[in-house]
C-alpha cells in the first residue's frame, strides 16, 4: 500500500528502522518491527513536534514553542501515544518503562508520538 492510499479501519504501520529523536537508542531500537495501530490518518502528515526530553511539557507551553519557531517539522504517521507504549512494553518492558519515567505527560490520553514516515512501513488487515 502506498502512503497517499485511504484504507479501511485496522490499519497499523510497521516500524522498520530505528525512529529518530531523543529517546536513548536502546529505547529507540525496541519499536523497530512492532506494529501500531492508526487511528487518524492512513497517510504521512505533516506535523509541528518536540523532543520526548527537551520539548515544552504543557500544551500551552508548546504553542508558545511553535509560535517561536522552536518545533521540529516532522513528516509522519500520529499514533496513540499511550497504546504506543502498551504494544511497546510487550516487546520491551524496560524501553516502556524508560518512556513511563522520562516522559510521562507524553503518553496520556489523547496524546500522539508521531513516526516518521520513513521509518515506517503501512499495513493493513
Amino acid at each position: 500500500m502506498r502512503w497517499g492510499e485511504v484504507s479501511k479501519a485496522g490499519t497499523k504501520i510497521r516500524i522498520i528502522s530505528v525512529p529518530p529523536g531523543e529517546a536513548p537508542p536502546w529505547v529507540r531500537e525496541k519499536w523497530v518491527g512492532l506494529e501500531l495501530p492508526l487511528t487518524r490518518w492512513v497517510s504521512p502528515k505533516k506535523f509541528l513536534g518536540f523532543g520526548a526530553v527537551s520539548g515544552p511539557r504543557t500544551c500551552l507551553a508548546q504553542l508558545w514553542a511553535a509560535f517561536m519557531g522552536r518545533a521540529e517539522r516532522i513528516y509522519g504517521f500520529p499514533v496513540d501515544a499511550n497504546r504506543a507504549v502498551e504494544i511497546l512494553e510487550v516487546a520491551s518492558p524496560e524501553a516502556a518503562s524508560w518512556w513511563r519515567e522520562n516522559a510521562p505527560e507524553l503518553i496520556l490520553p489523547k496524546r500522539y508520538l508521531i513516526f516518521h514516515a520513513e521509518v515506517c512501513e503501512i499495513i493493513s488487515k
